[in-house]
């Protein structure tokens, strides 16, 4: 704004009519509102598609592990099953063998009754 009036009226119109085209020139269009705002609908689309994509990556890798833990459980909980079963056997072993002969207790650090 170097362009100050001086009092003529020539240099106070050109004064004005600089300082408007200056205004002009900084002002955005309606042209170019709509331009920014088509790009920003087409950012945000991209955007909502990227993340959508993005969850469901993650949807699946959380089902995977999820399917991953259920097998886990179930193949610990067959296994723990069968270890019960086996501890069942041998308690069943070592009733007979201590009701037979309760020596046999000291094997397993304990001391036999004393009588009978």
């Amino acid at each position: 704004m170097s362009d100050q009036p001086t009092g003529d009226n020539s240099d106070l119109l050109n004064f004005i009519a600089s300082t408007v085209e200056m205004i002009r020139d900084r002002m955005a269009t309606k042209d170019d509102i709509a331009r920014l705002d088509a790009k920003i609908d087409s950012a945000e689309a991209r955007l909502s598609e990227k993340i959508d994509v993005e969850i469901t990556a993650v949807r699946g890798d959380i089902e995977q592990a999820h399917l991953r833990l259920n097998s886990i459980d179930r193949a610990i909980s067959s296994r723990l099953e069968h270890v019960e079963a086996d501890m069942s056997r041998m308690r069943s072993v070592l009733y007979l063998l201590v009701r037979d002969d309760p020596a046999m207790l000291r094997l397993l650090g304990y001391e036999p009754p004393s009588g009978g």
